[in-house]
């Protein structure tokens, strides 16, 4: 149940914190005074659209909270509490909502911050609130099957139901993924078949290029740098056709002299002895010089196959739309993959197709147990709105609950209509022949009958009795009064009848303020007397009479 509502700064409400009983609570006020605004409040703490709009004129963000009492929460709401990880602080949950100036909002249950999502999911299975449109549901496919499959207790079959449909429904999106993958292999074999046994003919090794590059680059310059290499070891080596020393013999030479400082002035030994590893040193690299100079080959013969091999490779390169050998080779690698598996995708559809005959059988069988349950239950569910719509003035009606086969959906294979006679002959759709008084009537019974099987803490009828007047009013505050017996009823009416039901009653009203001819809506719960005079305005009009007074006490007492 609603045990407190805190508003601060929405819309006309500068600062409200008014609390709830359980039962009946009535709430009036005059069309205008802000029950609507009332309305918006909730509906914002419990998950509405927000925006800066519903900011009042006040300082700071506009703040809405929301206490309910769960300590009989029922499973549907346990199990949701269980699963969003939400722990009642001692059977409350405190829901907060923030807005600010940018129109972003922050929601909280007890304190914690959580998504307007699952707040919506929540408020769903909190409270359930009727607005003056709401009849328009019954035209609403959605809602009626709702309605017969709560009636009929399905809740937990449908849950098996959903979760079989959703299987069924994945495995025949993965089989067609791979029918059509499988298609296109097939339709593409012939083409990726002759790409495959080019690149693989082609012999591609990793880092092929890059050698081939430099290769390349050495037998175009082979020449010069065999010209080159023979200049150095000459230079090292000494020129025996010009008696011209090299620089080995200078060292030798150079050694030589030191050698014999050395035995005057001991320190130059060492100088000598650097000389000598000089020398060593100058050997090996007139010997690897030499080599390298052995092994350069000036050849146009393989030139001329390294040109071809990297003319080749740079060709496939542009043909297959690759940057190196390395991607040509993970090209070449997935036609492979593609080529052997039209096996494997063979094989996987056959093992779908298995899967879901199984898998439409379950379904059947669980749609199936979905239609018996639905009409087993339709006629039992007609004959009790039947009854309840014939307590509300209209005798004669017939309602009546067509269970239709439709394709398989999510919801199953059936579609529910509600048909409806006033006069007790040929009833046609509900909401193609019924009066807007007939309609609220039907509405407020379909939900007095539902409140005893849907998980339903607190129910907000605004203005359900729109459209009925007298006696009938009388019966559907009765009817609302019997519902608060079990559980919290909210009705915003305009009607004494109703209004003089239940044990609590609330006035809405909206007051300016003289000096700055600002508006302000305010809620307060009403004295005995005070509610005498509201009902008796409700009877008379602005001016409440002594007679109308007296009406309304003979309401009161006799409720």
């Amino acid at each position: 149940m609603l045990s407190r509502l805190h508003v601060n700064n929405y819309v006309l409400i500068d600062s409200l914190d008014i609390s709830f009983p359980e039962g009946l609570i009535i709430i009036t006020g005059q069309t205008g005074a802000g029950k609507s605004i009332l309305l918006g409040a909730l509906g914002l703490a419990l998950g509405a659209k927000a925006d800066a709009s519903v900011i009042g004129e006040g300082d700071g963000n506009c703040v809405v909270e929301a206490e309910f009492s769960v300590d009989s929460a029922g499973p549907a709401l346990s199990g949701f509490l269980e699963e969003n990880d939400i722990d009642p602080d001692d059977g409350h949950l405190l829901i907060r909502r923030v807005v600010n100036r940018s129109g972003r909002s922050r929601s909280f249950i007890n304190d914690s911050p959580v998504t307007v999502q699952v707040l919506s999911s929540l408020a769903s299975r909190l409270i359930d609130i009727h607005s003056q449109h709401q009849t328009l549901q019954l035209s609403d496919a959605a809602f009626r099957l709702s309605m017969l499959d709560s009636y009929a207790g399905n809740a937990s079959l449908l849950e098996e139901f959903h979760e079989a449909y959703a299987r069924m429904s994945g495995i025949r999106a993965e089989l067609e993924s791979v029918r059509a993958a499988l298609e296109r292999a097939r339709n593409e074999k012939d083409y990726n078949e002759a790409r495959f046994r080019q690149l693989d003919s082609a012999s591609l090794k990793d880092g092929e290029l890059e050698s081939l590059e430099a290769e390349q680059k050495q037998l175009a310059n082979a020449e010069e740098i065999k010209e080159s290499l023979c200049a150095a070891v000459g230079l090292c080596s000494g020129d025996q056709a010009s008696d011209m020393p090299g620089i080995d013999s200078m060292l030798r030479e150079a050694e030589k002299h030191l050698s014999k400082v050395s035995r005057y002035v001991p320190s130059v030994s060492s100088l000598s002895d650097r000389l000598a590893s000089c020398r060593v040193e100058l050997d090996d690299i007139i010997s690897e010089v030499a080599e390298l100079d052995s092994r350069t080959e000036v050849s146009q013969e393989r030139l001329q196959a390294v040109e071809d091999r990297l003319s080749f490779l740079y060709g496939l390169m542009q043909k297959f739309g690759c940057s190196t050998v390395a991607e040509l080779i993970a090209e070449r690698d997935s036609l492979s993959g593609i080529l052997g598996d039209t096996s494997g995708m063979e094989s996987r559809c056959e093992e779908l197709s298995s899967m879901l005959d199984k898998a439409e059988l379950a379904v059947g069988e669980l749609s199936g147990r979905l239609h018996d349950s639905r009409v087993s239950a339709a006629s039992a569910f007609s004959e009790a709105i039947t009854e309840a719509v014939r307590r509300l003035e209209l005798p004669y009606s017939v309602f009546e609950v067509e269970v239709r086969n439709i394709p398989l959906s999510r919801t199953g294979s059936d579609s529910v209509n509600f048909l409806f006679s006033a006069s007790g002959r040929n009833p046609v759709d509900v909401s193609k022949c019924a009066s807007g008084g007939e309609m609220s009537r039907i509405m407020l019974s379909l939900k007095a009958v539902m409140a005893n099987y849907m998980d339903m803490p607190a129910l907000v009828f605004d203005e359900i009795d729109t459209g009925v007047s007298g006696s009938v009013a009388d019966k559907m505050g009765s009817m609302i009064c019997d519902m608060g017996q079990n559980m919290q009823v909210f009705a915003i009416t305009h009607l004494p009848q109703v209004a003089a039901k239940g044990n609590a009653h609330y006035l809405v009203s909206k007051d300016i303020d003289p000096h700055t001819s600002k508006a302000a809506t305010t809620i307060k719960r009403l004295s005995d007397g005070q509610r005498v005079l509201e009902v008796a305005r409700l009877l008379s009009g602005s001016e409440v009479t002594d007679a109308a007074i007296a009406n309304a006490r003979s309401l009161l007492s006799g409720n």
